[in-house]
């Protein structure tokens, strides 16, 4: 019996700090023709995820996040080229660990421009899927 409680109570630091680190990959393009490299540094305190997406020339913060059981999802609002115009777009991200990879499937929920606030009309709105793997 007392293996089973310091099992539990040695395995909880592992599991809760599982997320915290720095995991990357490549995410499909909005044409689907080519793949974009990503990355983003987390931290897990608990229940909530904090950290950073870095794209090839910009870093944007994660606004919220949280971690129920298995499901991971978090939110990142970033700032992106379209013509002549800058968008911010709200990025749901959520997935789970799968064999020590992160999967996450990527939804835009919604773009607005940057200097006006003015709604963007979503083209697709079909979500991205992609895995990333722990660097640290």
């Amino acid at each position: 019996m007392r293996s089973f409680w310091l099992s539990l109570v040695m395995g909880a630091p592992l599991a809760a700090s599982s997320l915290t680190g720095i995991w990357i990959g490549q995410v499909p393009t909005r044409s689907n023709t080519d793949k974009a490299d990503i990355a983003f540094q987390l931290e897990q305190n608990g229940t909530k995820i904090t950290g950073k997406l870095y794209g090839d020339y910009r870093s944007s913060p994660i606004v919220s996040g949280t971690v129920a059981g298995d499901l991971i999802t978090f939110v990142v609002v970033s700032e992106e080229q379209a013509g002549n115009e800058i968008n911010q777009s709200r990025l749901r991200f959520t997935g789970k660990l799968i064999n020590g990879e992160l999967e996450l499937t990527r939804d835009r929920e919604s773009s607005t421009r940057a200097g006006s606030g003015a709604g963007v009309q979503i083209r697709n709105t079909a979500g991205v899927t992609f895995r990333l793997k722990k660097l640290l």
